[in-house]
């Protein structure tokens, strides 16, 4: 069975090898500075999903030069910037036009990825994305991780699904592209709850949208932690895991950008699940399973 990889959509748009560079723009979260809460949410680590990162104390034309230069080897010769860290339209707006055109105006930069919350896109800020749209390719992507409220609610996402969907509608009226952040294995989900949340951004999506499918890492610092060393929850097996991402593949449109199947916990303060640090053995499992299903 095919899916619409990442690595197929880049060389379908851009006819060329490219990779996302992480950036840290050295923005905060609702989550974090009080307005919301000020822990952020359970499995968030201290650097807000941004662990690769270079971390804010670059600039963004530093940070993309180091990331080049980490991947030189692997022959890319264009990039997209990828503004990971935290919540990236989180700022006034002209501190977000600065940082973002300082990724655009780089000669090898040929889009723009900024990783966001569903409740932080205003009508300046949404403006500003059609403004730099203009220049190259803009794309949001929003954290989702689940349709269940309860899972939400305990999370501490912050936000409730019809949220999410104004936010879709929004980005979808300015012909951006959304790409979903949906966390496989959070704590009381069924596989049919998983598979319910993946069949809901299928529904609501665009050609040239995407989703990722994150395992729930727990990982060093965090709430989540805590909870897991209580013997609260479980993580996914790797069989479980895997078999999980073969069924949401399966009912997602086919031309709906698929931009992972799995994801990287950092090493250094990954917890759980152990298996996972074998990145290259989840996904030939997966690709196994998947022609499995073909054939």
């Amino acid at each position: 069975m095919d899916y619409y990889s990442l690595n197929n959509y880049l060389k379908d748009t851009f006819g060329k090898k490219i990779y996302k560079i992480g950036i840290d723009a050295g923005f905060t979260c609702p989550n974090r500075d009080g307005t919301l809460g000020n822990k952020g949410c359970i499995f968030c680590s201290d650097k807000g999903s941004g662990d690769f990162t270079t971390g804010s104390v670059l600039s963004v034309t530093e940070q993309i030069e180091l990331g080049k230069e980490r991947v030189r080897v692997k022959g890319p010769e264009k990039f997209i910037a990828y503004f990971q860290a935290f919540t990236n339209t989180y700022a006034p707006v002209e501190t977000l036009r600065k940082v973002y055109m300082e990724a655009v105006e780089h000669k090898d930069i040929v889009a723009i990825s900024i990783a966001t919350r569903p409740d932080c896109l205003s009508r300046e800020v949404i403006n500003l994305l059609c403004e730099i749209n203009r220049i190259k390719p803009v794309w949001v992507e929003l954290g989702l991780q689940t349709i269940h409220e309860k899972t939400a609610k305990y999370i501490r996402r912050g936000y409730e699904l019809p949220i999410y969907d104004e936010a879709v509608r929004k980005l979808h009226g300015i012909n951006l592209p959304v790409i979903t952040h949906v966390i496989i294995g959070l704590p009381g989900e069924t596989k049919e709850d998983i598979i319910d949340t993946v069949k809901y951004v299928g529904k609501v999506s665009v050609k040239n949208d995407g989703i990722k499918l994150q395992l729930l890492h727990v990982l060093k610092g965090t709430d989540l932690e805590e909870e897991y060393n209580k013997g609260k929850f479980s993580c996914l097996t790797m069989e479980e895991y895997t078999d999980i991402v073969v069924d949401a593949i399966k009912v997602l449109p086919k031309d709906m950008v698929i931009h992972r199947i799995t994801g990287d916990g950092d090493k250094r303060i990954l917890v759980a699940p152990l298996w996972s640090e074998d990145k290259k053995r989840v996904l030939n499992e997966i690709n196994r399973k998947l022609k499995s299903a073909t054939d």
